[in-house]
């Protein structure tokens, strides 16, 4: 399956990247062949991908706000959750996962992915269904992060316990009474955070899997913040305790 990339920095990321097939660029023909458009196109070039100046109007149709170009891919390269208790093992590190549990807006799951690629999580886990997938929007939202992500579509349950077996501690966040403050919670060792959807939060399976329950402290007026705010100062706190305990 073929698909479009848009936006300089998600083209950049994914070239950069070589997880997928590359077929053609377009380029907007009246663009100037400098700065991050020029390192596009050498980078493109290297890896004998055809491109193309057209119409500002083709790109246009791929995509609003294409930024005067678009790369033809194939589909998402999904791995597996082995695949992400691999990594930390080939690093000698603890496991440092991001569950996503029918997370449904794109921009919400690209800002979230573009959180846990600069906060090192050796991968990312989402629902087999009924949940947002890796589309170009996501990739866009995400800033080009999800190109060297490992996101495995999974059963959450069978994958949960798969990081149980390895080690991993798996905190779900949300602000009922039973949930503790992160300070109170080790967030240094194997440990897989849970972000549920937007609306509804985690599923009561998902959320009967989680070890311990984590809800963010605040002081404002607005009772909560979105899934994409709170899971990326989640995965931050989470990042400043390992790091740490380095």
């Amino acid at each position: 399956m073929k698909e479009y990339i848009y936006g300089r920095n998600p083209v950049y990321e994914a070239l950069r990247a070589k997880r997928r097939q590359f077929f053609q660029l377009l380029i907007n023909e009246n663009a100037k062949e400098k700065g991050r458009l020029k390192e596009i196109i050498d980078l493109a070039r290297k890896q004998n991908t055809t491109v193309t100046r057209v119409p500002r109007k083709r790109l246009d149709k791929i995509a609003p706000n294409n930024q005067g170009l678009a790369l033809e891919v194939s589909g998402y390269p999904y791995h597996n959750v082995l695949d992400i208790v691999d990594k930390a093992d080939a690093r000698s590190e603890k496991l440092f996962v991001l569950i996503l549990d029918t997370l449904q807006d794109p921009q919400n799951f690209g800002t979230l992915l573009r959180t846990a690629e600069s906060v090192g999580v050796h991968g990312v886990i989402i629902p087999l269904a009924r949940t947002a997938q890796v589309t170009a929007a996501v990739v866009n939202a995400s800033s080009g992060a999800s190109e060297h992500l490992l996101i495995a579509q999974a059963n959450l349950a069978q994958a949960i316990g798969t990081l149980k077996e390895s080690g991993a501690w798996i905190v779900g966040l949300e602000g009922s009474e039973q949930a503790q403050s992160p300070g109170k919670i080790r967030l240094d060792g194997g440990i897989g955070i849970v972000v549920g959807s937007e609306g509804q939060g985690m599923r009561r399976l998902t959320r009967e899997s989680c070890d311990l329950l984590m809800k963010l402290p605040m002081e404002g007026q607005i009772e909560s913040l979105n899934a994409a705010v709170a899971g990326s100062v989640a995965l931050y706190l989470t990042y400043l305790e390992r790091e740490k305990s380095k």
